[in-house]
C-alpha cells in the first residue's frame, strides 16, 4: 500500500463488510502479486478497502469511509510505512 495513502485502517472478515451506497462506482486495482484486491472510488480516488494478501479471509478498511466516525477524533494509532509488508519479513 502507498505510504502517502494516510489511511486509518481496521481489519474486519470478509463477511463484516457491506456496502450500503455507491457500489457501482468502486474501482479494483491489484498490484505484485495480485493477491490483494484494493478497492477506490472512481469520483474521488479514496482508498475503501481491501481484501488482505496477509489474510485473504479478511478486509482491511478505511475508517475514515464509516458515515458518523471522524478519524481525527481516534487520537493516536498505530502507523505501518507502506513499504514493510508483513508477508515479506523472512521467516
Amino acid at each position: 500500500m502507498c505510504r502517502r495513502r494516510g489511511a486509518i485502517v481496521a481489519s474486519v472478515p470478509l463477511r463484516g463488510i457491506r456496502i450500503v451506497q455507491g457500489e457501482e462506482s468502486l474501482r479494483l486495482y491489484q498490484f505484485n502479486t495480485h493477491t490483494a484486491k484494493h478497492y477506490f472510488c472512481c469520483h474521488c480516488g479514496i482508498y475503501t478497502h481491501h481484501q488482505r494478501r496477509s489474510n485473504p479471509g479478511e478486509y482491511g478498511y478505511n475508517v475514515g469511509c464509516l458515515e458518523g466516525v471522524n478519524p481525527f477524533e481516534l487520537g493516536p494509532v498505530p502507523t505501518m510505512d507502506g513499504v514493510s509488508h508483513p508477508a515479506d519479513r523472512a521467516r
